[in-house]
């Protein structure tokens, strides 16, 4: 039920949460009204909640004071681009913990990325603890030795062999002695499953870098969990069904950076139709 309400007396009859529903579910008669056999429609953006100036729409029963108002909020481009350029792959950190107050509020954000169609089919799965962090990094790597020292790796799988071999040193090569991990995944047969994960993923990279966090992307772990050593997947509980579609390890860095790098740039070039 979409509980689609108007606030008769803050309502302008302006109808902009009319023009801006993608798929019609809002008409105007006098007050913005949502007929029945329209419901279907709805895709439960919200985007008629946030359109209205005066706060007088309400659906699903969320009530617009409850949001946050955007005027003089957004960064200014300036910092904005800064915080683009000059955020680094971490790969040295503290041993120190983040606070899982902090970290359950970075993922409350990140819930808020765009996926395909709106329907949110992203899992993130978090080790939020370092000392399972540590149980994990210890078990997976040696069970990854082993296999490396007996069984050997598939086919295809040389270059993650050599990743392997560099911890033989007790070097951590696989997580970077991060305190914690941040796998995304989702439902295989979704719209976009990896689409959806990564662009998650990027958020939580920029929101936690915004926080003094420090941030990599770990093709590593996604590599062993999703190839060599599948059964810590299972023991992480990332469903079955899912894409494990990307990780990243993540805590207070042990490094500090003063200024971003000058690099050439990707290709761009303008469009001639």
């Amino acid at each position: 039920m979409l509980n689609f309400t108007v606030d008769a007396d803050k309502c302008t009859r302006c109808g902009e949460c009319a023009k801006d529903c993608l798929w019609g579910v809002i008409e105007m008669d006098g007050l913005p009204v949502v007929r029945p056999e329209n419901e279907a429609r709805c895709i439960e953006c919200q985007h008629c909640l946030a359109v209205c100036k005066p706060g007088a729409v309400s659906v699903f029963g969320k009530d617009p004071a409850d949001s946050l108002p955007l005027k003089g909020m957004f960064p200014d481009p300036a910092k904005m681009e800064t915080l683009i350029m000059g955020r680094r792959s971490t790969r040295r950190y503290r041993k120190e913990g983040v606070d899982p107050v902090l970290i359950r509020h970075l993922l409350e954000v990140v819930s808020h990325a765009p996926t395909a169609v709106n329907r949110h089919p992203v899992t993130l799965t978090v080790v939020d603890d370092p000392a399972v962090m540590d149980r994990l990094r210890a078990e997976v790597t040696a069970e990854a030795l082993r296999m490396l020292h007996g069984e050997g790796f598939p086919a295809g799988w040389e270059r993650m062999a050599d990743y392997v071999r560099g911890c033989e040193d007790g070097t951590d090569i696989l997580f970077r002695n991060a305190p914690h991990l941040l796998v995304a995944s989702a439902p295989e047969d979704s719209f976009a499953p990896m689409a959806d994960c990564h662009i998650a993923m990027s958020y939580f990279e920029l929101l936690a870098n915004s926080h003094g966090l420090g941030t990599v992307w770990n093709g590593i772990a996604r590599a062993l969990l999703t190839g060599i050593v599948p059964q810590f997947r299972t023991r992480l509980g990332i469903p079955e069904d899912h894409l494990l579609a990307c990780a990243m390890s993540f805590g207070r860095p042990a490094v500090k950076y003063h200024r971003t790098v000058q690099r050439p740039g990707c290709v761009i070039r303008r469009a001639d139709f």
